[in-house]
Order: structure tokens, then C-alpha cells, then sequence
């Protein structure tokens, strides 16, 4: 069996896949070139893809030996899945594993922003630190402030448990009503609206999809509280960049987090930069040791279950394996 994966991995996952198969590894830090891409994959029988590898119908076409794309991510909007159906080739993705950590992250970004971390470490290192000042990088609090959750999946859900413990009030947005969680955690129900107007920090988890792709923007950001923070840890396309930009810039509302940009990675002269109420990582919202070395043993146990013939456990494409049965 041969696969190709697209970046080096931790190696935990590569010895599993080592042990099975004759594996390639793409071994810049960038992610390999399109057409290279395209050429490992005519002759592999699994692939494992990363969200920054565009795995499209044109890709798929001429790959008569692949079997199983293995992504190393919980999204999977990098790849058509109804291609890859279309040519029985199962998609796995890394889902459950990444939740604890993506939500440290996201009030990680929620704390900083409020009590201006990246500012104040910035004043420090210019020696504007003269003496102690009553109004001096004045912030907002986190404790007994109203959280506004887009989406509760796993790691919305997650962010709210987190949440509990700031004593927050806490109400979601979400297509699908989450009952059980609502009694677990004190959450309210609301409109997407409601949520927008009443929320002191606001942070999106919801997919990419039609329906979510420009959601933030220059109406729905009109809404929120001129103290608002903004936390996305999602994707980066849910938030219409350039008219966060000019809210930020117009303090419309008081700060915004962002661990996912679009493009990504976001471009040094993006007008985002420029503004010290804008804090920006570099989508490190899994990036813990633990965390990265569980999602390559996902990773692996995916592939190699599907080139055994077996169902991976965390089949996206599930119908085509119940079509196989």
C-alpha cells in the first residue's frame, strides 16, 4: 500500500503507518505545490490531507488506485466530498480529539483581547512603562459577562463549561436546539439576533458552509455592543474581513480574536495588522503536543482501517460505505 502525506506529522502517526505501508512524505514547511499534489496522489492508495491541501473533482479524476483521503483536521471544507463519493473514495477527518484544546485557545483569545494582553506586552517592550496609572490599559472584564455562543457543537459546548466557571451568563445560536445541554450548563436559547445584541463576547463555532460563509458582517457587526469582543476559532471565511476592519478601526465594538483568517495565512500588509484592538494567531487552535500527536494516531487508524477494508471510525462520507455493505 502507498500513501502520501502531505506534511510531516508527529511521529507516533507516521510509525503506526510506517509499520503497514510505504509512506511519502512531503517534507517542506509549505504545503506541496497543486500539481505535485495531484501527481502523488495518481499513485497512491490513501492520502492524508491537511486544510490547506485543495482536494478537488479535477484531483480526484486521475486517481484510479486511491481509496481513502485522510484528513488531519476536524473540518474537511478543503475537499469535495461529492466528488470523492462519486468515485467511492472514503474522506475521514480528526473529530472529539482537538475539542479541550480549541476551546483553551478561544478563551485564551477572549482574555487577552478583554484585558489586552498583546497591548500591554507591546508597551512594556517600547519603554512607554513609566509608573502605575489609574486609567492605564483600562480592559473588561471576563467574570459575570454575557457570552454569546455561535453554534454548540463539541467545542462550543466546551467554551461554555469554561464559561461557567467566569460565572457568564450564556446564550447560543445554533440551527439545532441543544435541550440537554441547556439544563447542563445554563445556556438560553436565542435568536441570532438576540444573541448578537446581548452578547459581551461573542464566539463563533459553526462550520463553513453557504449559510455561513459572510454571517459576520457589516449588519450583523452593527448589532453588537460598542464593548463587544469578537473570537473566532472557526473559519476564517464566517467573518467578512473588511468589515471587521472597519468596525475595529471605528471601535464599533472593542476588540476581536481571530485564530483563523481568510485568506490564511493572512497577508502582512492586511489592514487587520494595523490595528492594536485585533489580536491574530496563526490558526494554533490544536496546538498543543498532546493534542497534535492523538490527531496523527487519528489520522493513521483512519487510513489504515479504510485500506484494510474496514470502516474507519470517523467516516465522513458514511453512505458510501453502507452502499459498499
Amino acid at each position: 500500500m502507498k500513501i502520501f502525506i502531505t506534511r510531516l506529522l508527529p511521529e507516533e502517526g507516521l510509525q503506526l503507518l510506517r509499520q503497514e505501508a510505504d509512506v511519502r512524505v512531503w517534507p517542506e514547511e509549505l504545503p506541496p505545490p497543486y500539481e505535485i499534489l495531484k501527481k502523488e496522489a495518481q499513485d497512491s492508495d490513501g492520502l492524508v490531507s491537511l486544510l490547506t491541501d485543495r482536494i478537488d473533482a479535477a484531483l480526484l479524476e486521475n486517481c484510479p488506485k486511491l481509496k481513502i483521503i485522510s484528513n488531519y483536521a476536524v473540518g474537511y471544507d478543503n475537499i469535495d466530498i461529492a466528488a470523492a463519493s462519486k468515485k467511492s473514495i472514503m474522506v475521514t477527518n480528526t473529530p472529539g480529539v482537538l475539542t479541550e484544546t480549541t476551546a483553551d485557545l478561544a478563551f485564551a483569545l477572549m482574555m487577552s483581547c478583554a484585558r489586552r494582553i498583546t497591548e500591554s506586552q507591546a508597551y512594556v517592550k517600547a519603554g512607554h512603562w513609566k509608573t502605575w496609572g489609574p486609567t492605564l490599559l483600562l480592559g473588561r472584564d471576563l467574570y459575570g459577562a454575557t457570552l454569546g455562543l455561535i453554534g454548540l457543537g463539541r467545542i462550543g459546548a466546551a467554551v461554555a463549561r469554561r464559561a461557567r466557571g467566569f460565572d457568564m451568563k450564556i446564550l447560543y445560536y445554533s440551527r439545532t436546539r441543544q435541550e440537554q445541554l441547556e439544563k447542563e450548563f445554563g445556556l438560553t436559547y436565542a435568536g441570532l439576533e438576540e444573541v448578537l445584541k446581548e452578547a459581551d463576547f461573542l464566539s463563533i463555532h459553526v462550520p463553513l458552509t453557504e449559510h455561513t460563509r459572510g454571517l459576520i458582517n457589516k449588519d450583523s457587526l452593527r448589532l453588537m455592543k460598542k464593548t463587544a469582543v469578537l473570537i473566532n476559532t472557526a473559519r476564517g471565511p464566517i467573518i467578512n474581513e473588511a468589515d471587521l476592519y472597519m468596525a475595529l478601526k471605528e471601535k464599533s465594538i472593542w476588540a476581536a480574536g481571530l485564530d483563523v483568517t481568510d485568506p490564511e495565512p493572512m497577508l502582512p500588509d492586511n489592514p487587520l495588522l494595523t490595528l492594536d484592538n485585533c489580536l491574530v494567531a496563526p490558526h494554533i487552535g490544536s496546538a498543543s503536543v498532546a493534542t497534535r500527536t492523538k490527531m496523527s494516531v487519528m489520522v493513521a487508524e483512519n487510513i489504515l482501517a479504510g485500506l484494510k477494508g474496514e470502516r474507519p471510525a470517523n467516516l465522513v462520507n458514511t453512505e458510501l460505505f453502507a452502499n459498499r455493505l
